[in-house]
């Protein structure tokens, strides 16, 4: 049959053909189904009209097996996102029909509610596209009618309901009634479906709407919804009453402070529903979500939950008992791979999640309180179970709680060192597990006092070998990574002889578990793991070398992370030898044929990079084996899946652990993580080999350079753009750079080092300005000013105009950000936890900020007088950041700018003394050392450079610097650099504008502060300054009958054995020597 009769035939009067088609595209057979789909592409491409229409036909029978999939179908058509969208395509009359029949379908009233939900969305699609021009106006009165009329079916009125939820933002400001309507609908006499429907239109309208005041209009309207909520559970409907669950959950993410005025009673009631054993599980975790959901929304409720101490505590009591559902499988003792969350349960998994976002959103000061009342009866029950909990649970809540903890440090160890001995197996993992989160999240304060208790009690419970599991776990833990070296160094006989020994005799987990400790131990200790170098390599090389059955990846995987680290700690020298036999074995992996999810491709990647880095230059010749399966990591393409998050696709989310699924609007995307971090090592690895090799990279420079560059703006994941692409642009610059400097580029010169800097630098600009994390912003500045100083000297004036403009939109969004916290701090809710998180968060725009000074002056000495347009035009965004209201770092910045202006730019500077000046002088009072230390060493520059402009500043300078220097705490170490720098700023006024004061006065109170000892650059130069002095016999230095000379010797003495301690270059240490001379004569002439 040929394409138009197919067509004819499908879209023809008898639904029939058309039925059959539909059947096909979900029938289970591939070739069918393949068929089905390709007919239907072709007929949305020949007859758009035809087949929208014939769909449409099939839902005014909604007792049709086929209207479901027709609904779905149909919507993909007609959905404005959809790559199928082809409404606008269709002839008017078609559209109009089109129209008319959904109207005509939605208020059938024997729409079954299987087709009622997917019609919604259908309708909903097309009217999002339609109704911003006002063109479907019939839909706005079918809607109020619909819900408006007391004879309206349930069915009808839920196809309404949540048609109007979908359009919220396109309705909620002119729908009569609204608010009357809302309320009927959710009290309903006899359908909780249409309940549940009212409160989601209801949630949608009050998330729609702009202003806390138009949201508050609706505030009356919460006990209605938490009735429909009551309603469903009361009458068995959990289906329903979990559909209004993620509703509110979504509510309480969105808009928190809507739950405000009724809080403890919505809490209340969500908390009864968790403590509900009889429910389904999934109801409970919903229910816990929402309470947690609005504990975490703490950019707009801050500080909201922990007024309901009471309440975090109910909710902390539920997920301890949620952590009872565990059992003791036999598998999980064996200590077996496959078996390894054996007896762990799904609210267990969650439970544990739960502790640790609720530990993190609320603190330790709230948090600790809680656990401190429920932990010591757990602890002191006979039910195994509750002490597994209660070590869980510390463990859980230790990051959010860290800087509480801490405090009581001897007390939480002990109480998890006091179950090593427990009877139960499990308990002593729980606790070798707690031991082993502790250690990280409140490291490395645990390894500094505590490891003689620690370490000796893993050590014991090596010997555990009646139970795999427990002295596996021993070994994992990585206590040695936040641990000093002299710490560690008294144990490791012990623990690297029983590390061996569970090498030689343990099974695989447990083998696996004691190469990640000899691994960590290694690199902790560093040289001193020498001494147990001879005994461990050879198992370890055994292991690499032998294990090669496919159930071992793993372990063979281990083994190469332990190799290199042991290599990398013992150096070169030792390990050299043994390096050329790992190599080898490494390069014949690399040449065979892995599969795609064998671990071994990413810790052969990362270990390449330990080997180079342990052997530099000699790791040259096998480059050209480790780059290609490197560069191909490092450009994996992102596996992306996007699919429909309607109703029809509740079931669709992956059940694959390696795929992360997320909901945006009416999408559901999935991302495949592991290829995600595949290729962020193989970034890492790249930075790593560019800042290793330096000139021995550039044979790569071009391949990896097209590969990262584009990185930067690699939203996906944040490990590539922080670690990899962002930190990887100056070490490129600097490889090529030295390249050249070396004559190592082969025949390439200046100008490829600015062909590679225009590229790299230009596109670092645009990320600094895209990138929405200001932690990675900050990494971004910093190689910028980096790149700006390997190449800077290339750049033409285009590039420093869009750096500046790039600076310009960095410093408006750090204001912005500071200023949305300051309105957070006037909330009601707002406390001393929420105020020490703002101050974190302000530090990290403080960080922003310095990065942002420290471009600027690379710039400014780069470019000097040229950069003044700049800086000019930069003015009006620095001045804010002197303002009274202004933190001290962004005061300092701002000052430090103005110091490199002065500094390098000299007298062509002079013109902005007026507007700056006054800063500089009111900030010489500041009480923070950092700023005063700046404030007076931009008036030295001042002095130094300014010549008769700064004469009219010269008596409030010397008034402000005598301040600093007279400060009761002045030479107190945190005030030291503000010290020294205003004495020298003071040598450099009696220096540079002695006719401007009173040298017999000024000078002998600048002698009377030398020497200055803590900011050695000062140092030399104030010293170097004196010896000027004195070889011109300067009398106002010498006094009357050279009553200063012993001073001054004194001073020289001094400073000579400063600048020996300090190995000061030759220069100073001459001038010194000449002066005492000098001065020596000039004491014996004058004896």
């Amino acid at each position: 049959m040929d394409p138009q009769a197919r067509a004819k035939a499908v879209l023809g009067a008898d639904p029939a053909a058309l039925t059959a088609l539909l059947a096909d595209l979900t029938s289970p057979a591939n070739e069918a189904r393949s068929r089905a789909e390709q007919q239907f592409h072709a007929l949305r491409g020949s007859h758009p009209d035809a087949l929208a229409l014939s769909l449409a036909q099939l839902l005014l029978s909604p007792a049709h097996p086929s209207a479901p999939i027709a609904a779905v179908l149909l919507r993909r058509l007609i959905a404005p996102s959809s790559q199928s969208f082809v409404y606008p395509a269709l002839s008017p009359a078609s559209q109009s029909s089109l129209r008319a029949l959904l109207l005509s379908a939605a208020s059938s009233p024997a729409l079954h509610r299987s087709v009622s939900k997917k019609l919604s969305d259908t309708v909903a699609e097309l009217a999002s596209y339609l109704l911003p021009s006002n063109a479907w106006p019939d839909l706005l009165t079918f809607l109020y009618k619909s819900i408006a009329s007391p004879a309206s079916p349930p069915t009808l009125l839920e196809s309404a309901l949540n048609i109007l939820a979908r359009l919220a933002s396109h309705l909620a400001a002119g729908f009569p009634n609204l608010h009357t309507l809302l309320l009927t609908a959710l009290s309903h006499p006899s359908s909780a479906d249409v309940r549940v429907a009212g409160l989601n239109a209801a949630i949608s309208i009050i998330q729609s709407l702009p202003s806390a005041a138009d949201r508050d209009q609706f505030q009356d309207l919460l006990p209605a919804m938490m009735r429909a909520l009551a309603e469903s559970l009361n009458c068995g409907n959990e289906g329903s009453a979990q559909e209004a669950l993620e509703m509110m959950i979504e509510l309480a993410g969105a808009e928190p402070r809507f739950l405000r005025r009724q809080l403890p009673d919505v809490v209340a009631s969500m908390l009864q529903i968790a403590e509900a054993s009889g429910l389904e599980d999934g109801t409970r975790h919903l229910a816990v979500e929402f309470v947690v959901t609005l504990a975490e929304a703490r950019d707009r409720a801050p500080g909201m939950m922990r007024k309901l101490p009471r309440y975090v505590g109910r909710l902390f009591a539920v997920l301890m008992t949620m952590l009872l559902d565990v059992h003791d499988e036999p598998a999980w003792h064996a200590a077996m791979l496959e078996e390894e969350d054996a007896g762990e349960t799904g609210s267990y998994v969650f439970a544990q999640e739960c502790l640790d976002r609720l530990a993190i959103a609320v603190g330790g000061n709230t948090i600790l309180p809680v656990a401190a009342e429920l932990l010591p009866s757990f602890f002191s029950s006979e039910e195994w179970k509750r002490r597994h909990a209660a070590l869980m649970t510390i463990a859980q809540i230790a990051e959010g709680s860290a800087k509480v903890m801490i405090k009581n440090l001897e007390q939480v160890v002990g109480m998890v060192l006091n179950s090593f001995q427990d009877p139960h197996p499990r308990v002593r993992w729980a606790a070798i597990n707690a031991i082993g989160q502790l250690s990280t999240d409140l490291g490395p304060e645990v390894q500094n006092h505590l490891h003689h208790v620690v370490l000796p009690a893993l050590a014991s419970a090596m010997d555990d070998f009646q139970n795999p599991r427990v002295h596996a776990a021993a070994a994992t833990l990585n206590f040695s990574e936040n641990c000093r070296p002299d710490i560690l160094r008294p144990y490791l006989d012990v623990i690297v002889g029983k590390l061996l020994s569970l090498l030689q005799t343990g099974s695989q987990m447990v083998q696996e578990a004691a190469l990640t400790a000899l691994a960590s131990a290694a690199d902790s200790s560093q040289e001193h793991f020498q001494k147990y170098y001879d005994a461990v390599m050879p198992y370890i090389k055994a292991i690499l070398m032998n294990s090669t059955d496919k159930s071992n990846r793993m372990l063979r995987a281990k083994s190469m992370e332990c190799i290199s680290l042991v290599g990398m700690a013992v150096g070169k020298e030792k390990f050299k030898d043994d390096a050329k036999q790992v190599m080898e074995v490494l390069m014949a992996l690399q040449g065979s044929q892995m599969e795609a999810d064998d671990p071994i491709t990413s810790y052969m990647l990362q270990a390449w990079a330990r080997l180079c880095k342990c052997l530099g230059q000699d790791f040259l010749p096998y480059m050209s084996v480790v780059m290609p399966p490197l560069l191909q990591s490092a450009q994996l393409k992102p596996d992306v899946s996007v699919t429909s998050a309607g109703p029809e696709d509740e079931n669709a989310e992956s059940d694959d652990e390696g795929v992360e699924t997320i909901t945006l609007g009416d999408k559901r995307i999935g991302i495949r993580t592991s290829l995600l971090e595949e290729k962020a090592t193989a970034c890492n690895m790249l930075c790593c080999y560019a800042e290793e090799l330096s000139e021995g990279f550039f044979p790569w420079i071009d391949q990896v350079t097209t590969t990262l560059v584009p990185l930067l703006k690699f939203y996906f994941h944040e490990e590539v753009r922080k670690a990899a692409a962002v930190s990887a642009m100056p070490e490129l610059l600097r490889s090529a750079k030295l390249a050249i400097e070396k004559n190592q580029a082969h025949g390439r010169g200046t100008s490829f080092l600015k062909q590679l800097s225009d590229y790299i630098v230009p596109a670092l600009v645009e990320a600094m300005h895209k990138e929405p994390e200001p932690q990675i912003c900050t990494i971004i500045l910093e190689s910028l000013n980096k790149s700006i100083q390997l190449s800077g000297e290339l750049f033409e004036e285009s590039h420093v105009r869009s750096i500046v403009e790039g600076i310009k939109e960095v410093i408006v969004a750090s204001t912005n950000r500071r200023i949305e916290r300051t309105e957070r701090a006037k909330a009601e809710d707002y406390d001393s936890e929420e105020e020490e998180l703002v101050r974190e968060e302000n530090e990290q725009e403080d960080e922003i900020l310095d990065q942002v000074g420290d471009c600027l002056g690379t710039l400014v000495k780069t470019f000097k007088t040229h950069f003044l347009p700049f800086f000019e035009d930069l003015s009006m965004y620095l001045t804010p950041m002197l303002g009274k209201d202004k933190t001290a770092e962004e005061k300092r910045i701002a000052i430090c700018i103005f110091d490199d202006v002065a500094e390098h730019c000299r007298e062509a500077a002079v013109r902005y003394y007026d507007a700056y000046f006054p800063f500089l002088l009111e900030a010489c009072t500041n009480e923070n050392p950092d700023v005063r230390q700046a404030a007076v060493y931009g008036i030295g520059i001042c002095a130094e450079f300014g010549g008769s402009a700064f004469r009219s500043h010269t008596g409030e300078s010397l008034s402000q610097l005598y301040n600093v220097i007279k400060h009761p705490n002045a030479l107190d170490l945190e005030n030291a650099m503000a010290y020294d720098n205003a004495v020298s700023a003071l040598g450099k006024i009696c220096h540079f504008l002695r006719d401007s004061i009173d040298a017999s006065q000024v000078i002998p109170a600048w002698l009377s502060c030398l020497p200055i000892k803590n900011d050695l650059i000062e140092a030399k130069l104030v010293h170097e300054q004196l010896c000027v002095m004195l070889e011109k016999s300067e009398t106002e230095l010498l006094g009357q009958n050279n009553q200063y000379l012993p001073k001054i010797v004194s001073v020289f003495a001094e400073f000579d054995a400063l600048s020996r301690k300090a190995m000061f270059e030759k220069k100073a240490s001459s001038l010194t020597a000449k002066c005492l001379a000098r001065g020596g004569v000039m004491m014996i002439t004058l004896w």
